[in-house]
């Protein structure tokens, strides 16, 4: 063993999960499409309530609003969307004056922004378009380009220069945030979810903040998670379901700066014992906290502190712990097994959130970066889809394991999930704060809901923020296009197994595997995955072999190789 901490062979639970890291795509959806496959009664009362969802939707009248609506009329296939969103992504974080305006030149002068206004939207999109507008008036106007929107209007701000419109889109963007997050701080999160609780919907909290960067970093964000468990516990009353009470959730990665596999020694020494005293502080409060599952490199390490906190004397009997699961890795249903196995093992339901995946874009480039021998998402958005369904299946079957939480904005799959659950209505949906009210607006009377609400001030908003740009921004996001009446429902109700099951090949044929990336010019160099504990206990078994073998090296002179005394090197 050449390893320090040489790779263990783990049980066979958690050995399904390391398998299945990079598995082969078309063997997996093969399998997935026969555990997602639904009767033809089924389907047919799916297809039904999905249409009945998205009729009720568009009668209402109940248009897109919010940030539905700016992704709507923003979306990633337009010049100003791709505007917007180097804006959003950039703007915040540019330390110097100086660039931001060269950021703003660059990205507003050449859209046209004046065919997003009006036509009866909503009044967010309305005044975040004019703000748009006129800056990129003003603009056009030192440019020399297109019509002015008057002379005088023009004159003025072209007298306040590029700080003022600096300025201007910042508070846009601060605009923007606040539709995405609850509240700078947890008592204006709460004020803000008086009324939606009000009509039935439940919270989940998370603090805002993707990852420590140091010691400091990390006891920052621990504070306020603490401070968070704090101020729940004083607005939530004691001895209630915890299944119902309100949540915080937990991101791993802003508790330790090294949240990394190879750190998995440090992370457990570290890290753990403070993750425990907000679990125990979360138990006393009456409240459920939730491990958010991040980039698949940490899923292992994730899966590891998961059970080590789970196992924890402090905690027996507390059905409060729950951890998020992503439908777009192939990992997901061997990681719903090994869960179902913990659960069952120690007599208490797991709340299991069931997501899509918002890391979709990074771990494609990552898996190409890298040069890994696959990818460990689905290629093919329907291939998520379809893996949603099927861990919904195995979720629904182990409800003595898990409290099923269904985190979906899209309408087909609620309705699915409907269909799945029966007559059990113990579960609940979830979304995001901002987005899919008038979805749920039609469900919440019939199945609790709880609503994802970041807490942070918007400065730390940027990586969130970009995540759901990048995740419904597309055209193709169900967001726009249920409020899109172009769009026919019967798209918008297509049974993603059905539409895969006609799909050939089944991996994405514009997405090359990380080996092909270069097409015929070359072969990608191939990486190994330093998280992958299958690719390690192979690379450890080849150095293991390796070294046993003696090498000796020198030079050869005229075909020869030369004489000399021979020297050890452990270099």
């Amino acid at each position: 063993m050449l390893f320090f901490d040489p790779p263990q062979d783990p049980d066979p639970s958690r050995a399904a999960i390391q398998a299945a890291y990079l598995a082969d795509e078309t063997a997996c959806v093969e399998t997935l499409l026969r555990e997602a496959r639904f009767t033809s009664q089924q389907r047919a009362k799916a297809a039904a309530r999905a249409r009945e969802l998205v009729t009720a939707v568009r009668q209402a009248g109940r248009r897109a609003w919010g940030v539905d609506a700016l992704l709507h009329e923003y979306d990633l296939s337009s010049e100003e969307g791709v505007a917007l969103m180097c804006l959003a992504e950039a703007l915040l974080r540019i330390p110097d004056a100086d660039t931001a305006d060269l950021l703003i030149y660059d990205k507003l002068r050449g859209a046209d922004w004046r065919r997003h206004l009006g036509g009866g939207r909503s009044l967010f999109v309305n005044a975040a378009t004019w703000g748009l507008m006129l800056t990129g008036g003003v603009l056009r106007l030192e440019d020399g380009g297109a019509e002015r929107l008057g002379e005088t209007l023009g004159r003025l701000l072209i007298r306040g220069g590029e700080p003022l419109i600096r300025e201007a889109l910042k508070e846009a963007m601060r605009m923007l945030g606040h539709q995405f997050v609850m509240g700078r701080d947890m008592a204006e999160a709460l004020q803000r979810a008086r009324t939606p609780a009000r009509q039935g919907y439940r919270y989940s909290f998370d603090m805002l903040g993707e990852a420590a960067l140091c010691a400091a970093d990390a006891e920052r964000y621990r504070s306020a998670y603490a401070g968070a468990i704090e101020a729940l516990a004083a607005a939530h009353p004691a001895g209630s379901d915890v299944f119902a009470a309100p949540g915080i959730s937990v991101k791993l990665s802003a508790l330790h700066p090294r949240f990394e596999f190879a750190q998995r020694a440090r992370v457990m020494a570290e890290l753990l014992p403070g993750l425990e005293s907000l679990a125990v502080q979360a138990r006393q409060a009456g409240i459920g906290m939730t491990l958010d599952t991040e980039e698949a490199t940490r899923l292992e390490l994730t899966l590891d502190l998961f059970e080590a906190l789970y196992l924890k004397p402090a905690l027996v009997d507390w059905q409060g712990l729950g951890i998020a699961v992503q439908s777009y890795q192939k990992r997901a249903p061997a990681v719903i097994e090994w869960l179902a196995a913990l659960a069952r093992s120690h007599h208490r339901r797991i709340p299991l959130r069931l997501v899509k995946g918002a890391y979709w874009d990074a771990e494609i480039k990552h898996a190409q970066q890298a040069g890994l021998r696959g990818y460990p998402v689905f290629t093919r958005k329907l291939a998520t889809d379809v893996s949603f369904l099927a861990c919904a299946r195995r979720i629904f079957a182990a409800t003595d394991a898990f409290y099923p939480q269904i985190a979906t904005h899209n309408a087909y799959s609620v309705a699915a999930v409907l269909v799945l659950a029966g007559a059990n209505r113990e579960f609940e949906f979830q979304r995001l704060h901002g987005m899919g009210e008038a979805l749920y607006a039609e469900v919440i009377g019939q199945v609790p809901c709880r609503i994802y609400g970041p807490v942070g001030s918007h400065k730390e908003l940027l990586p969130y923020l970009v995540r759901r740009l990048l995740e419904n921004g597309s055209n193709s996001s169900f967001v726009n296009r249920l409020v899109d009446e172009q769009t026919p429902i019967e798209e918008l109700i297509a049974n993603p197994v059905e539409t895969l099951r006609r799909l050939e090949p089944r991996p994405h044929p514009d997405i090359p595997s990380p080996a092909a990336l270069f097409g015929a010019e070359r072969r990608n160099s191939q990486g190994i995955g330093l998280d992958d504990a299958v690719a390690l206990r192979e690379l450890d078994a080849s150095m293991d072999a390796a070294s046993r073998d003696g090498w000796q090296a020198a030079p050869l002179i005229g075909g020869s190789v030369a004489g000399g005394v021979m020297r050890e090197i452990r270099d």
